[in-house]
């Protein structure tokens, strides 16, 4: 998934443009999704998108990735999911297909559109274009397997998206406390929850390996 940056493939128009976008999409932020600036290369485009309420992604944040090739926006960019996601139309390596990022691209079509069109690929799977076989036919034949699968994974891989800063942070303040009975009991309480979350974790892939 290691992509080679197309910055200087690019007229400086497009990546104008592109930045122009991606500015505005960080200023006024679309509903759950969070675009991530990189100065370094426009070319490389990263997103965290919430898994839609009502679907086995829920309560998820999925990390998704847009590289520009040197033809964009003539040709359709490529995207991945980097969080490990158990959906039809997304293959083991994370790319995902979808007619959008394929035979229905046009030169127009900008950034926003590209993750509005992920995010309902996560409320829509396209099981006629599969690019992860089992998802596609337990999502056509046995659903409830398919909905149990995925918000299995969901839990393993995508629930620490958000909280890595947060738990950095709450690590140090722990290190950093004055040793006060409620800092310690507070820094017990949440070696205990951690504890009982690894172990949740644990027997949820050993689950997952059996099916």
């Amino acid at each position: 998934m290691n992509s080679i940056s197309n910055v200087e493939n690019l007229s400086p128009q497009t990546i104008r443009h592109v930045l122009r976008e991606i500015q505005g999409l960080v200023e006024s932020p679309l509903e759950g999704i969070k675009i991530q600036l990189n100065d370094a290369d426009v070319t490389d485009i990263h997103a965290i998108i919430d898994g839609p309420a009502g679907t086995p992604y829920q309560n998820g944040s999925f990390r998704v990735k847009l590289s520009l090739g040197k033809d964009f926006p003539q040709t359709p960019p490529k995207a991945y999911f980097i969080t490990k996601i158990f959906h039809p139309n997304v293959a083991s390596s994370g790319e995902i297909c979808v007619n959008t990022l394929k035979k229905d691209w046009k030169p127009d079509l900008g950034i926003k559109h590209i993750l509005l069109t992920i995010k309902c690929l996560l409320i829509v799977p396209n099981p006629e274009s599969a690019l992860n076989e089992e998802a596609g036919k337990l999502l056509l034949e046995r659903y409830d397997d398919y909905s149990q699968r995925a918000k299995m994974m969901t839990e393993i891989h995508a629930q620490n998206v958000k909280s890595d800063s947060k738990d950095g942070d709450g690590e140090e303040e722990s290190d950093g406390a004055d040793g006060g009975p409620c800092s310690k009991k507070s820094a017990i309480d949440k070696k205990v929850q951690d504890k009982k979350k690894e172990k949740m974790l644990k027997e949820k892939k050993r689950t997952l390996k059996r099916l």
